[in-house]
C-alpha cells in the first residue's frame, strides 16, 4: 500500500511538473488585467464535472484576492443565467477534452449575447475546438489519470488546479495584492484574523 501511495503522488507531482510552461501565462494575465481591472469586468469562469469543480475553485481564488470572477454552470446559463454576463468581462473555461458539448454550447450562447467576448481555455486538446476559439490556451501536458481504470479525472483535474493557482499567484503580484487587502475580501475565520493582524487593521 505504501509503495502504491507513492507512486500516485509520484505520478501527480511529475504530471505538475510536465506542465507546459510559456508566454500563454502572461497572455492570461495581461487579459485578465485589462478586463478586469482596466474594463472593470470580471472573469467568468465555467466547466462541465469535474472541470466545472476546479473552475469554482479559480473563480472564489481569484474573488478574494481582488480580482472579481463568478462561476457560470454550462447548463444553468441556458436556462437564464448567462444574464450574469456584461459586455466587458472575459471567460475562462476548462475542459479536458477541449470538446465538451455543453462548453462549446456555451461559447456560442455568449457569443450571441455579447459578440468577441476573449476565452482563455484550460485544455489537454490544443486541436480542440475549444482551443481553435480561444484567445489565450494553456495546456495541461495531457496528463495520464492516475484512476486505474484511465477513466476517471484525477491527474488532469491535480493539473488544472495548479494552472488556476499560477494564474491566481501571477495576478495578484500584478496587481500588488497586499494583507491589507485580502482582510478587507476576507473577514471572517482564521485567515481573517491572519490576514488583519498581517495587514495591522
Amino acid at each position: 500500500m505504501k509503495e502504491r501511495i507513492l507512486s500516485i503522488l509520484k505520478t501527480e507531482a511529475e504530471a505538475i511538473l510536465n506542465i507546459p510552461f510559456n508566454s500563454r501565462f502572461d497572455g492570461a494575465v495581461d487579459l485578465i488585467y485589462h478586463h478586469v481591472h482596466e474594463c472593470h469586468g470580471k472573469v467568468i469562469c465555467s466547466g462541465m464535472g469535474k472541470a466545472g469543480q476546479i473552475a469554482i475553485n479559480i473563480a472564489t481564488t481569484f474573488s478574494s484576492t481582488g480580482t472579481p470572477a463568478v462561476f457560470l454552470h454550462p447548463s444553468d446559463a441556458q436556462h437564464g443565467d448567462l444574464g450574469v454576463i456584461q459586455p466587458d468581462d472575459m471567460l475562462l473555461l476548462i475542459s479536458n477534452s477541449g470538446k465538451t458539448r455543453e462548453i462549446l454550447e456555451l461559447v456560442d450562447l455568449a457569443e450571441n449575447l455579447y459578440p468577441g467576448l476573449p476565452l482563455v481555455v484550460i485544455t489537454g486538446n490544443p486541436d480542440g475546438p475549444l482551443a481553435a476559439m480561444a484567445k489565450v490556451v494553456i495546456l495541461t501536458g495531457r496528463p495520464e489519470e492516475v484512476c486505474p481504470l484511465g477513466l476517471t479525472p484525477t491527474t488532469s483535474t491535480t493539473v488544472m488546479t495548479v494552472i488556476g493557482d499560477a494564474l491566481v499567484v501571477l495576478m495578484m503580484e500584478k496587481i500588488g495584492f497586499t494583507a491589507q487587502d485580502y482582510a478587507k475580501r476576507h473577514h471572517g475565520g482564521y485567515l481573517g484574523e491572519k490576514s488583519r493582524a498581517a495587514g495591522k487593521l
